[in-house]
This record gives C-alpha cells, sequence and structure tokens, in this order.
C-alpha cells in the first residue's frame, strides 16, 4: 500500500471517529454552584480528586458514584457520579465522560458543585447529598413544531411512551423503544431505586405528553431522568440545535465514498506498478 494510500485512510478513519464523538458530545444542559471555594485549598484537592475518579471509572464502567470525605469539616465533602447512555461502548463512555469533565473544569471554575449532560453522558458532583435522592425537578424541555398527529398517529406515540415506561418488576435503567415512525429512549441515573426510576420517567411520560402534546419530537429531561421522542421522520435535537443524527448519516455516506474511492485507487496503483514491473522485465 502507499504512503498516498494509508494517509488517505488514516484521515478517513479520523474523521469517521471525530464524526461519532461530536454526537456523543454534544451539549445538552449545565449548571453550577453560585458558592466559591477558595484555589488552593484542601476542597480543591477533593474537587480535582472525584473528577480524576470519575474518569478513571469510566474506562471500566458506564456507571460509578464516589464520596470524598473530609476530616476537617462535613461541608467539605464532595458526593459525585458519572452515567453513560445505555447502548455506549466502553470506549465511547470513557471518552464522553473525560470530555464533560474537561468541560466542567472550565465552566464551574472554583464552583462548589456543577453537573454536565452531555448527549452520551451525565456527571454531577456537589458538597451536598444527592446520591440516592430522587428529584422530579424539570431541568430541560425541548418541543419540535407542532405538526398536528391524528389520533392513530397519537395513539401509536403514546403506545411507545408507555412500552417505556411499563415495569415487569426488573430493573431497568436504559430504555428504547419504536413503532411506526416512532423511536423514543429513556434513562434514569443509577443511583435511584428500582421504584423511583419507574416513578420518575412516568412523571417524564406524563410531562411530554401534556407539555409537547403534538409536536414532531420531544425532550423531557428531569433532575434524575429523561425522556426523548422523535417521529414522523423528525430527530430530537440536543441542546446546541444541531441534529447530529442526520449529519452522521451524512458523514457516513461522504466517508463510505471516499473509502470507495481509495480502494480503486489502490487497486489501480498496483496494477500500474506491477506492469511497470512486466515492463521492464522484458526489456
Amino acid at each position: 500500500m502507499t504512503k498516498v494510500a494509508v494517509s488517505l485512510l488514516l484521515t478517513i478513519y479520523s474523521l469517521l471517529i471525530t464524526s461519532t464523538f461530536s454526537a456523543i458530545d454534544s451539549f445538552v444542559y449545565g449548571g453550577c454552584s453560585q458558592l466559591k471555594y477558595t484555589p488552593g485549598t484542601p476542597y480543591e484537592s477533593n474537587v480535582n480528586s472525584l473528577l480524576t475518579s470519575l474518569v478513571n471509572s469510566a474506562t471500566s464502567a458506564t456507571y460509578n458514584n464516589f464520596t470524598i470525605k473530609s476530616s476537617s469539616s462535613p461541608t467539605d465533602t464532595l458526593y459525585g457520579l458519572f452515567q453513560c447512555r445505555g447502548d455506549l461502548m466502553a470506549g465511547n463512555c470513557a471518552s464522553c465522560v473525560a470530555r464533560a469533565v474537561n468541560q466542567l473544569g472550565t465552566i464551574c471554575l472554583d464552583s462548589t458543585g456543577g453537573l454536565l449532560q452531555l448527549d452520551g453522558c451525565f456527571v454531577k458532583y456537589d458538597n451536598v447529598m444527592f446520591l440516592g435522592v430522587e428529584d422530579k425537578t424539570e431541568v430541560l424541555k425541548k418541543c419540535g413544531p407542532l405538526i398536528g398527529y391524528g389520533s392513530d398517529a397519537l395513539t401509536t406515540r403514546d403506545g411507545v411512551l408507555d412500552y417505556l415506561g411499563a415495569s415487569d418488576g426488573s430493573y431497568k435503567p436504559y430504555r428504547v423503544g419504536g413503532s411506526g415512525d416512532f423511536y423514543a429512549r429513556a434513562q434514569c441515573v443509577q443511583d435511584l431505586s428500582a421504584s423511583e426510576c419507574q416513578d420518575c420517567l412516568s412523571e417524564a411520560i406524563r410531562r411530554l405528553k401534556t407539555e409537547c402534546a403534538t409536536a414532531a419530537w420531544g425532550d423531557m429531561y428531569l433532575a434524575k431522568c429523561y425522556l426523548r421522542i422523535s417521529g414522523s421522520g423528525s430527530h430530537s435535537h440536543g441542546g446546541n440545535g444541531n441534529n447530529n443524527e442526520d449529519e452522521i448519516e451524512k458523514t457516513l455516506a461522504i466517508l463510505i465514498g471516499l473509502i470507495a474511492g481509495v480502494f480503486l485507487l489502490i487497486v489501480f496503483l498496483s496494477f500500474l506498478r506491477k506492469a511497470c514491473e512486466k515492463g521492464k522485465g522484458g526489456k
């Protein structure tokens, strides 16, 4: 294989990886505590230790939580967790969490607490205990354009939502479902119990049905769970307003074309090299 071909293949691979992670790392929402800590204090050391633990743990798990206790003051004790979307592979999860932690360090500089939801992962830390605490506060709601679904379409949509909200007694923090033109996914933060997860998702479903009505798509993020649904060819948008799924499909189509072109180039160069060698041998 020629150096040019190798270079092209490496470029294509890099573009493919970048495209994938650009969707996973899409910003959804974030927030920081108004309280600040003094740089150089033990609290800063605890924050750094906690965030490092989250990033390291994400290389081998899709969810974990940590408590960093302080011997000097109870208010300096830190709690934190990360969670990745249920369909992510380990490598993608680790990259997403690392990206989220890096962004938190920028947008929540010197804050005693912060949280960040990317499309592929969620990270939170605070000195107020929140682990295992149910919280159905509405954090973010986004509804697509109202397109006036008929009764049959609404029945199908509600059936998908009800399917996600159904319980068979087992613990399912990540759920997906679809029917007809509708596709939806939901997830609870895994510090909730099975019953608390069920309660949170039921509330998210109720609010989305009411507040997004006949919208083409809808996102409902509560503090400890979320629900996203799309229909009729429309896709739920991330917090930055970009249609990442469509962009990935377009990028993949371009990359497949490039790969095919590179393959043909390699075959042609190989044929040309052999023809030249044969020509030299005949002299």
